[in-house]
């Protein structure tokens, strides 16, 4: 079997390379995870029983 090629590896080393440096600078500058903050609280609604949760109880005892 032969050898991979010196060019093909140093190829894919720099690209493994260049694909982490974007995505550590994208996730640092909340690009991606989208980590910039809201100043507006989230109101929490808890339960609620709708008409198509009762449905799903009505079909469910059957």
């Amino acid at each position: 079997m032969k050898k991979p090629e010196k060019a093909r590896r140093a190829f894919l080393k720099g690209a493994a390379v260049t694909t982490a440096a974007i995505g550590t600078g994208a996730a640092a500058s909340g690009v991606l995870a989208g980590t910039q903050e809201t100043t507006e609280p989230v109101a929490k609604q808890g339960y609620r029983e709708t008409d198509h949760v009762r449905v799903y109880y009505r079909l469910a005892r059957r």
